[in-house]
């Protein structure tokens, strides 16, 4: 079963069979029936369990935080590779002015950056 991915969606179904099980029968094998006819491990049926047995309000929570960090990865990169391209782009004049290099500046200026303190 290792590289099959499930939906959530089958996820959460399977584990409110469980529940629907647990419901009509008093017996600890509710689990073991439910894995056997959907072809999957026990293990496997008690971790998403675990999982989505948290209260709706905390799982909606916890993805919407997933998708807000995902988010706010891919703008820090964009942003980070925006940052990098204007330092290689520009150079600092000894007035201290900003300029794009190439815009009148000399070979031996464009190969240098000067730091001043």
């Amino acid at each position: 079963m290792s590289g099959i991915r499930f939906t959530d969606e089958f996820k959460r179904d399977a584990v409110a069979q469980v529940a629907q099980v647990a419901q009509v029968v008093d017996r600890g094998c509710s689990v073991a029936e439910v894995s056997e006819r959907l072809g999957i491990s026990t293990k496997l049926l008690y971790t998403w369990k675990a999982q989505f047995s948290q209260p709706r309000k905390q799982i909606i929570k916890a993805t919407e935080q997933a998708a807000e960090i995902r988010r706010l990865k891919k703008e820090l990169a964009h942003v980070s590779e925006e940052r990098d391209i204007l330092k290689k782009a520009t150079v600092r004049r000894p007035a201290g002015e900003w300029h794009i290099r190439g815009e009148g500046t000399s070979p031996r200026m464009q190969s240098e950056v000067r730091v001043y303190g």
